[in-house]
């Protein structure tokens, strides 16, 4: 089986200042955004990666950058629509403590999938649309690089917190106790029977081990002995 390591874009200018950017151009890492994909690049880099998939969007594009820019050699690096940010709709551009006094909010927040933004898309079709695009990618990635194939999707928080939730066997209505943080670091395989989730929401530590062997497709009873130990040589 492939792996996907899911990594949200760093810190926008719309981030600090409690903006909701959705879709909206111009939207760009600021300062902190670019330090935080560097050191996600510079964990990434000890990962032979297959490839680099993108959300459109610039703050997507220049986080996967300073991916690329870690990586030996030349990367499949597509962008994929899929992955993009939800549509927002009405609510692009406000702030979220505006937002937050708008009776759709509370759904928002208790009861994602009867959610649908005012002149936008709804969450489960968000969700539909960027887990067949993952799952898609993933099944290419493995098929043309074999089953020990690690790639890279950059995209959104709340694309990937429905990544993530679909992974887990959760409902969508319960993908809000999942954090995805600015340039963070989230793991997933997909096997046949059942996809495995390997982390979230990580912004430190040591990702040598997914340049190991595939593993099993069944998971270890009694949890099995973990990755082997990485070992760095001053």
């Amino acid at each position: 089986m492939a792996t996907v390591i899911l990594v949200r874009h760093g810190r926008t200018t719309a981030n600090a200042t409690g903006m909701l950017a959705g879709r909206a151009a111009g939207v760009r890492l600021d300062q902190v955004g670019q330090d935080q994909a560097a050191l996600t690049a510079k964990r990434l880099a000890v990962v032979p990666l297959v490839g680099v998939v993108s959300s459109p969007l610039e703050r997507c594009r220049q986080t996967s950058q300073f991916i690329l820019d870690q990586q030996a050699g030349s990367l499949v690096t597509p962008v994929e629509e899929d992955i993009t940010e939800c549509d927002y709709g009405e609510w692009q551009g406000q702030a979220l403590g505006d937002l937050a006094k708008e009776k759709l909010w509370s759904s928002v927040q208790s009861q994602p999938s009867a959610v649908t933004f005012p002149g936008g898309e709804s969450m489960a079709t968000m969700q539909a649309r960027s887990v067949a695009a993952i799952r898609r990618h993933d099944a290419a990635f493995e098929a043309e690089h074999g089953p020990g194939a690690v790639w890279v999707a950059v995209s959104h928080g709340d694309i990937i917190k429905s990544v993530l939730a679909d992974a887990l066997g959760m409902h969508l209505d319960l993908f809000q106790r999942i954090n995805v943080g600015p340039a963070s670091v989230s793991i997933v395989r997909f096997g046949t029977s059942r996809p495995s989730v390997h982390a979230i929401n990580t912004d430190a530590g040591d990702l040598a081990w997914l340049g190991a062997s595939a593993p099993l497709a069944d998971a270890p009873v009694g949890g099995g002995a973990g990755q082997a130990p990485h070992t760095t040589v001053a």
